[in-house]
């Protein structure tokens, strides 16, 4: 037991305790702490990347017995396919933290709350114990919920009502399938499981009911269509903060649980059901697309995105190639960066104009050509084009997806989903063009532009988005290890 883990996990909790019991910080010292506690768990990130064995296998492990009468354990681990959401996490809470300095209602709440958002979403992703998984991804709900409904704007109590709702109903779903694997096996121990427990879940007890219950849980978070409604209401009116968070880490945990979970302990009945989620995977792609070019409000469009752009994480998993489903893993990593980018953007232009209405702006390249510039990027980054980690994770996950043996009608449903990233290039670009382009408005003369630190958190998502972009490997080398053992289980 390192202890490294441990600690990268809870110390935003241990920032948060901080914050929320001394009362002597002054509202600078709780933006600063916020921000010291989450950029050490950043840095420790980087250091445990640094020092990851690329060969593979479960690094960095801490076990301890948990709850001895369920044979439950505390135990943390990460190997090439959370490692990389877990940095991806920690870059995204310390981003969070610099956009919040312009927070002044309730601000030791608020900081608490993000910084226990922080450590839950850390710790679904590093939970190699079930029951601990599970009671990591309840935990987020909370915070959620209230950063939403105090910080938030328009119908702020209806959304922050609604994610908790749907987030409760998959929770309760996945809660059924996780008590199924255990009655069945008597472990909790994921990694037990995948290596020698599914030959004893599928034969000891009908094997799908549990899949489709956990399936279920993963699919609302992700979102799938038609469970996605929830998404768009909670961007729309969450801080700019919270959305960074929600889109670029939280929905993350549903194409992670899919892949760690679903497929890892139930490889043949993933196969089974490959077909169908597949075509599940198309229809977000496309639905999610078009519904898109029908938006009016700026955060609203840039929701709906993600419920495309998740549509290809969902495709990559269900398509069962190392090729495709390394691509969905990548998927996850890149649309968090870019994702995270555009709302930080947005949040610059809807702070700054106090406007959020597509209709209502134009011309902001002019009176805030910083700003435009972070979003175009963003935006080309988000239409997939080449040299960024958009384009790199969608090639290799249509790519994969198209030359798999695994699924049948899979070219067919590749073709239909291609149609995808045409709706991504005309909805960015339309967007881009109407906020940024035309005739300048009288109403923003004078508007301030991206400031020192605005320009630094967007340009270090930037130079990351370029980096994954242009040398992929550092990610999709360990990354693939991963997936050859899942593709071991399923011959």
């Amino acid at each position: 037991m390192t202890g490294l883990l441990s600690l990268l996990v809870f110390a935003p909790l241990l920032g948060a305790a901080f914050i929320g019991l001394w009362p002597r910080l002054s509202t600078r010292g709780i933006r600063l702490a916020a921000a010291a506690f989450t950029m050490f768990s950043l840095g420790l990130s980087l250091v445990l990347f640094a020092r990851f064995d690329r060969s593979g296998g479960v690094q960095f492990e801490d076990i301890l017995s948990w709850i001895p009468a369920l044979n439950a354990h505390y135990h943390l681990g990460v190997d090439g396919l959370s490692l990389p959401l877990v940095l991806l996490t920690t870059l995204l809470g310390f981003v969070a933290v610099l956009i919040s300095f312009q927070i002044t209602e309730r601000v030791r709440q608020y900081f608490v709350w993000l910084l226990v958002l922080e450590t839950s979403i850390l710790g679904v992703f590093c939970s190699l114990d079930l029951l601990l998984f599970f009671v990591f991804w309840e935990i987020e709900v909370i915070p959620m919920y209230f950063l939403v409904s105090i910080w938030g704007s328009g119908r702020k109590d209806y959304s922050a009502t609604k994610y908790v709702l749907y987030t409760l109903f998959g929770s309760a779903l996945m809660l059924a399938g996780v008590l199924g694997v255990y009655f069945t096996t008597g472990s909790f121990d994921i990694m037990a499981l995948s290596a020698g427990g599914p030959l004893i879940i599928q034969t000891a007890l009908p094997a799908a009911p549990i899949f489709l219950l956990l399936l279920a849980g993963f699919a609302v978070k992700l979102p799938v269509v038609p469970f996605h409604t929830w998404l768009p209401d909670a961007h729309t009116d969450a801080p700019t903060a919270a959305s960074v968070m929600l889109a670029g880490s939280l929905i993350k945990m549903g194409g992670y649980g899919m892949i760690r979970v679903c497929v890892g302990l139930f490889p043949s009945v993933a196969r089974d059901f490959a077909p169908a989620l597949i075509v599940f995977a198309a229809v977000s792609i496309v639905y999610g697309g078009a519904i898109v070019l029908r938006q009016t409000d700026l955060k609203r469009l840039i929701a709906y995105s993600s419920v495309s752009h998740m549509g290809f994480v969902l495709l990559g998993i269900f398509a069962l190639s190392q090729a495709s489903m390394t691509g969905s893993a990548l998927q996850m990593v890149s649309h968090g960066l870019i994702t995270g980018l555009l709302f930080a953007a947005a949040g610059i232009v809807m702070h700054n104009t106090h406007e959020r209405t597509i209709s209502r702006l134009g011309g902001l390249a002019q009176q805030m050509p910083r700003t435009a510039v972070i979003f175009i990027i963003g935006g080309l980054g988000a239409l997939g084009l080449p040299a960024t980690s958009g384009f790199v994770a969608e090639f290799t996950t249509f790519l994969g997806a198209f030359t798999s043996t695994e699924v049948a009608g899979i070219k067919a449903a590749v073709l239909i989903s291609l149609l995808g990233v045409l709706l991504a290039a005309a909805y960015m670009l339309w967007l881009i063009q109407r906020v940024f382009f035309g005739p300048p408005q009288s109403a923003f003369v004078g508007v301030k532009d991206a400031s020192r630190l605005e320009l630094f958190y967007c340009g270090l998502l930037i130079t990351i988005v370029f980096v994954v972009g242009l040398c992929p490997i550092i990610l999709t080398e360990p990354i693939q290890n991963v997936f050859a053992n899942i593709l071991r289980l399923l011959g």
